[in-house]
């Protein structure tokens, strides 16, 4: 028969397999829903964006096209849908980048996962075997002792899935606040651009948002990470960050359209929106960390008392 310290090591590395075979069959299923919900978004935006080409076609030639050639219109009319579709292809861009990184990210569990296929029945035989073992031994306190290492491989694991949704949790933060930073910077020039600033305003402001725009991807991206991990520890949510509004991109140009006034106010609004979903981060990485602190406890308990039971054998 196997002695039980090679058993105990077989056991210990068959049950840290089992443990991340579980953990990445969670985020692979959390990863194909965020699949599916990018594929969805993106047709959406693809048709918008199709929709967005078809009006400077038909403004560059057609009957549009002579109508505000008549009215004097149509280099306005035009300047401003192109405007519109440059805006329109940077979101279709942005999320057929997100979507080919979830992809990458499922292709990755996938591989490792399929190294990890009979984790769960090695994990079942060892354990038989442990158990017929310990039976077998006649000590009154084998069984509490097989109970206790049990409980510390299940509370170790989960003590160390928190830790890391945590940290997905503060990267997306940070991320989110990178946005929050820029749109700060805006809302600056925008209360500038008010006050009677003119080009610099409207060249700064339109900076800022463009950057706020770009940033707001790589935050969606920690987001996507996040909830993930917030799936592996139970708890189930679908983090989205505020579409940064870029009807600034044309109005920068067309201030006789829209006033500086009402850009201000969409601005004031995005970063009201996007200081909503930084707060939820923050009550949702407390409530992981609180449940970390408590499973830290936990696996300090049953330690002292796994080295009770030894130090009295």
């Amino acid at each position: 028969m196997t002695s039980s310290p090679e058993l105990d090591e077989r056991l210990r590395v068959a049950a840290t397999r089992k443990h991340r075979a579980d953990h990445l069959r969670r985020l692979r299923k959390a990863t194909e829903e965020q699949i599916r919900e990018a594929q969805h978004t993106l047709a959406g935006l693809e048709l918008k964006l199709s929709q967005e080409e078809n009006d400077v076609t038909r403004l560059e030639s057609g009957v549009s096209a002579l109508l505000a050639r008549l009215l004097g219109v149509r280099e306005e009319h035009l300047a401003r849908e192109r405007a519109e579709v440059a805006v329109a292809r940077q979101r279709v861009d942005g999320h057929r980048a997100r979507l080919a990184q979830l992809e990458a990210d499922a292709r990755v569990a996938e591989a490792e996962l399929a190294g990890l296929a009979t984790a769960r029945h090695e994990y079942a035989e060892l354990l038989a075997e442990k158990e017929r073992q310990l039976i077998g031994s006649g000590d009154a306190r084998a069984r509490e002792l097989a109970d206790l290492g049990a409980a510390l491989d299940r509370v170790t694991a989960q003590e160390r899935e928190h830790e890391q949704a945590h940290r997905a949790g503060q990267t997306a933060h940070d991320a989110i606040g990178e946005v929050l930073h820029h749109l700060k910077s805006a809302r600056r020039a925008s209360t500038w651009d008010v006050l009677g600033g003119g080009l610099i305003a409207d060249a700064f402001e339109h900076n800022r948002l463009r950057t706020a725009d770009q940033v707001a991807w790589r935050a969606q991206r920690a987001l996507d990470v996040f909830s993930r991990e917030l799936a592996d520890v139970g708890i189930s949510a679908q983090a989205r960050m505020p579409k940064v509004d870029t009807r600034w991109f044309a109005d920068v140009f067309f201030d006789n359209i829209i006033t500086d006034v009402i850009k201000h106010h969409r601005i004031e609004n995005t970063r009201a929106e996007v200081m909503k979903t930084a707060g939820w981060v923050r009550n949702m990485n407390a409530r992981v960390q609180a449940r970390h602190s408590a499973l830290s406890a936990e696996r300090a308990r049953l330690l002292a008392r796994r080295e009770k039971l030894l130090r009295d054998r």
